[in-house]
């Protein structure tokens, strides 16, 4: 039941950023104008804020639905005994995502705050894709230890697997930016945008996304050149399709002048690379394999 519920926080977290995006492409960003309540008088939507503060309220609404999966999750780990520090740390993580979720709506959508409240999200899907992960994996949350590739192998793995989930936050962070300085402010009363060129970051981010898919590809290549398990190169070139996808959307998304529909899928497809990259890292080895006699001793305890 305990991986069940970490699986559904996982989708849960998804599930609030594109959400969350429709309300920002449906210009309801300030359906609710104050925060925690929806207006100065009302704690729920007004006639004067009509189907836009619905949008709005409804999403925060959502909230509450994600809190009691996490909370769920937490009283579940702590009674079988098993990742309670990543369990807290989700749950601690969703209150604080309402705290700025509030503050974005107090700036009026200042456009960095957006893209704080949306890396956040990345942050709290980390981490519960890490509890998912390592119930799934193994009780004592080891995963990927003894792969079968050699000490020289595992390191270089483990490496690429890192510069993998690196070049993707930097993909998803300077995706932010793009999308604070395009025309999606979330809302006709929200103006102010981020002062770069929207040319100029859009071909930053293209360059990092080519530059991400060709050190997946390699890291594909090189966990088949290294013997390791083909769950790791499968996993490689997985993440290099979901890349590729998303690069398409981007693409057509671009040179279609940015319209709504393909920005909420581009949003829904950052989410699907982020755990694309986290289980490429998962599944990259932590230390190499027992391969030779000594070693087996050390797991005995028998000593020369």
């Amino acid at each position: 039941m305990l991986r069940g519920l970490a699986l559904a926080t996982l989708i849960a977290n998804v599930a609030i950023v594109v959400t969350g995006g429709a309300v920002r492409l449906t210009g309801s960003g300030l359906g609710c104008p104050t925060w925690p309540s929806c207006t100065d008088a009302s704690l729920t939507p007004t006639r004067e804020y009509a189907a836009h503060g619905i949008i709005e309220f409804t999403n925060r609404q959502l909230t509450f639905v994600l809190s009691a999966v996490v909370l769920a999750t937490l009283v579940a780990a702590i009674l079988a005994r098993r990742q309670v520090r990543l369990a807290v740390l989700v749950a601690a993580s969703i209150p604080a995502q309402a705290v700025l979720g509030g503050i974005t709506v107090l700036t009026h959508l200042n456009p960095w705050t957006v893209a704080a409240h949306f890396l956040l999200s990345m942050l709290i899907i980390a981490a519960a894709f890490a509890l998912w992960w390592r119930l799934r994996e193994d009780p004592d949350g080891s995963p990927g230890a003894g792969t079968g590739t050699g000490v020289a192998g595992s390191a270089a793995l483990r490496t690429a697997g890192w510069v993998v989930a690196a070049l993707t936050a930097a993909v998803l962070a300077v995706g932010t930016v793009v999308t604070g300085s395009g025309p999606h402010a979330g809302d006709k009363g929200a103006t102010h945008r981020i002062g770069f060129d929207p040319g100029a970051v859009s071909q930053l981010h293209a360059d990092l996304v080519m530059l991400l898919i060709g050190v997946s590809v390699g890291l594909a290549v090189l966990a088949r050149a290294a013997g390791a398990p083909s769950r790791l190169h499968r996993a490689g070139w997985l993440l290099v399709a979901v890349e590729l996808a998303q690069g398409l959307i981007g693409f057509v998304q671009y040179f279609t002048h940015v319209p709504a529909v393909l920005v909420g899928l581009h949003m829904l497809g950052a989410c699907l690379v982020w755990l694309a990259a986290l289980t490429v890292l998962a599944r990259t080895p932590h230390r190499p394999a027992l391969t030779a006699p000594a070693d087996a001793r050390l797991l005995t305890g028998q000593r020369r």
